[in-house]
């Protein structure tokens, strides 16, 4: 981990229509860092991220990545500057292959260093270049969350936002993702982790942030975060 900000948001406001979900939200993450945001359901952690990342647009507040203000760029701008966003529920394209669907990874960024993009992928993700000609519609709920992750790789991130990425999955597969995780982060990757799962999130990451109604209650390192049992049941529900 370096001194570098990757990431500086600054009071950010967001919502949609006229409800406000998100309410004054302070946030860094370093180059080399791994920063967690924890909360329950329907305390902003998506809405967090889309705005990051361009779907949801800031109704107020700053959002700088690398230095530059991204808060009113779209999308596609926002991930050719090599912040990419994983979404939550996976949204992998079922009826293309594996490898298809990792190289539309690399469709708006690092198309030149596909092929060695793809190998790095698989060589994180070995079940993903046995099933390289298989339907991703046919793999597994965890394999799919492999497959979500590796096309975020494949535009080679300098930030890689991830959104629940152990919903849905079993607890055998919570701890290989988790693995995987770290190993994505030892690569040399920023990565905002957004989840709910509070242990393997602590346990892998630098600094922590807790959630609840759309401003952040509490932050501190990871240990400190972990360490706090009043602070577990009172804003996480352990």
């Amino acid at each position: 981990m370096t001194d570098v900000t990757l990431l500086a948001v600054e009071n950010l406001r967001a919502g949609y229509g006229e409800t406000e979900v998100l309410r004054g939200i302070d946030l860094a993450v370093k180059a080399g860092e791994i920063v967690t945001v924890l909360g329950s359901n329907g305390v902003g952690k998506s809405t967090l991220n889309r705005t990051i990342s361009g779907i949801v647009r800031a109704q107020g507040g700053s959002i700088r990545f690398a230095g530059e203000a991204i808060e009113h760029e779209k999308p596609p701008a926002i991930v050719a500057r090599g912040l990419i966003h994983v979404p939550e529920g996976r949204r992998i394209f079922p009826n293309l292959s594996v490898r298809e669907n990792l190289d539309l990874g690399s469709y708006a960024r690092a198309k030149p260093r596909r092929a060695q993009n793809r190998e790095r992928v698989f060589g994180i993700f070995p079940r993903l270049r046995e099933r390289a000609g298989q339907y991703a519609g046919t793999l597994s709920g965890g394999e799919q969350q492999m497959l979500a992750i590796g096309r975020g790789l494949m535009a080679e991130p300098k930030l890689l936002i991830l959104d629940e990425p152990s919903l849905g999955l079993s607890p055998l597969l919570v701890e290989e993702l988790f693995t995987l995780i770290k190993r994505i982060h030892d690569d040399g990757v920023a990565i905002l982790l957004v989840e709910q799962n509070v242990v393997q999130s602590l346990e892998v990451a630098d600094r922590a942030f807790i959630l609840a109604e759309g401003q952040f209650a509490m932050s501190g390192t990871a240990a400190e975060i972990g360490a706090d049992p009043e602070l577990k049941r009172t804003y996480l529900g352990l």
